[in-house]
């Protein structure tokens, strides 16, 4: 059936940011059939929605997640050493493929629920996450991640370059989830294991790269006394400066990496949540974006961000720059939101299909309502999204012409199921926190009696 939404606000998202009152968008097939201003076509067979008014834009891209540390989601967060204490241990005892299944199914209902339609994710048993992703209705790129501090889904490089194949395998020629191979950093990689992904890469060139690039000031120290240089300089050593590369955080930058990531089609995927929640830094995203470099605005994992929607981005990623400018000139919120959709889109490299509103792509959208009070009055459409807007806010969300969601109501998962299963896990995490404090007492009470 052919879907037609009338009497919307339609921002479309396409270079210029034109605003669209009393517009119309039509669907047919998946894919967008028509769109502009006033009445929409006559066409048959149509279901017929009155937008009254409210916000009618591309679903919102999300280019670097963890969906499956959603189960990890506020644990120890005021514990300073909780990632040696907690994360990575329960990681390599609780990490399976049920775990992975079920957090990445809470992570999709509250991506949908939150109008973002695409994911870029990278985490371990990648294939899980894929399916569900699958399952929910949703679009994303699945990324196997290769590391060498004993993950809990691969012992060697060559165990984890068959994941990669399998993955790539299963999902080759899937309309909505990509393979993706996710060298974890260039400090748990090395040279050795990013010039076989280089290599890999190369002869795969429909499976995007997507890995953590000059996030720490442990991965610059790293870099200095393993190779003398920077973290930029060991990935292109190692023939990964590529076009395509999805690079996520890129806070430690100069201006000649800047010019390097632009020169060889980098693209990053900026957290500025994230990145502030761990006191790490701000990244230049104006001069990458100044130097052609597309940056989309991400979220990271839920344990490091804790929310997976983007308008929790939005604020920061707005007044970070202010802040480094001081002005309330630079990142001005249009942008914003071209970032969170159509350069989001470009730093998947699936802006031919999604992450604007024109005749023959992909019927990814949603609808805002502006019924909110704090929505109330409108002088300008992007401030008031930037600024303003909930992920309550998003009242319908439609993926290739399916709707995920209607009324706030998510059609494709089951919320009460998707709870249960996390809580049950979320309660062996509890368990298991006790048993190592309970261990780290009694060591601390032995060391004193010595």
């Amino acid at each position: 059936m052919t879907t037609v939404i009338r009497n919307a606000t339609v921002l479309p998202c396409t270079p210029g940011m034109p605003v669209i009152e009393g517009g119309h968008v039509a669907i047919e097939a998946g894919r967008i059939a028509a769109l502009g201003a006033g009445a929409p076509p006559e066409l048959a067979g149509v279901e017929a929605i009155d937008a009254g008014g409210d916000i009618v834009m591309p679903g919102m891209v999300n280019p670097h997640c963890h969906m499956p540390m959603t189960l990890f989601r506020g644990l120890g967060e005021d514990v300073d050493d909780r990632l040696f204490r907690y994360v990575l241990p329960m990681e390599r005892k609780f990490v399976t493929p049920e775990m992975v299944r079920v957090g990445t199914a809470l992570a999709a209902w509250e991506s949908i629920a939150a109008g973002v339609t695409t994911i870029a994710d990278m985490y371990y048993f990648e294939a899980e996450v894929g399916r569900v992703i699958d399952r929910a209705g949703l679009r994303g790129v699945v990324g196997q991640t290769l590391a060498d501090f004993a993950p809990p889904d691969h012992r060697d490089m060559d165990e984890g370059f068959a994941l990669v194949e399998a993955l790539a395998d299963e999902f080759a020629g899937h309309p909505r989830v990509r393979a993706s191979i996710a060298p974890h950093a260039p400090y748990s990689t090395d040279i050795p294991v990013m010039a076989r992904v280089a290599d890999w890469a190369a002869g795969h060139p429909d499976v995007p790269v997507q890995i953590h690039l000059a996030e720490m000031n442990t991965e610059m120290d790293w870099a200095e006394r393993t190779h003398g240089c920077r973290p930029v300089e060991v990935v292109d050593r190692a023939g990964l400066l590529r076009d395509g590369l999805i690079a996520a955080h890129c806070l430690y930058l100069d201006e000649a990496e800047i010019a390097r990531l632009a020169e060889t089609g980098v693209r990053v995927a900026h957290n500025a949540r994230s990145n502030a929640k761990a006191g790490r830094g701000i990244a230049p995203v104006a001069a990458l974006r100044a130097a052609g470099v597309p940056v989309g605005i991400a979220t990271d994992g839920p344990m490091s961000g804790n929310t997976l929607d983007l308008f929790s981005q939005f604020g920061p990623v707005s007044m970070f720059a202010k802040l480094l400018g001081h002005s309330r000139k630079p990142m001005p919120a249009v942008d914003v939101i071209a970032m969170a959709t159509r350069e989001g889109a470009e730093v998947l490299g699936m802006v031919d299909e999604i992450g604007t509103l024109e005749v023959g792509k992909a019927a990814d959208l949603i609808r805002i309502s502006t019924a909110a009070p704090r929505m109330q009055p409108i002088y300008d459409i992007y401030a008031t999204l930037v600024f303003a807007a909930m992920p309550d806010d998003v009242r319908d969300v439609m993926v290739a012409g399916k709707w995920l969601m209607r009324d706030r109501e998510v059609l494709t998962l089951e919320r009460a199921q998707v709870l249960r299963d996390a809580g049950q896990i979320a309660a062996r995490f509890r368990a298991e926190m006790v048993e190592i404090d309970r261990a780290r007492g009694k060591d601390a009470a032995q060391g004193d009696q010595t």
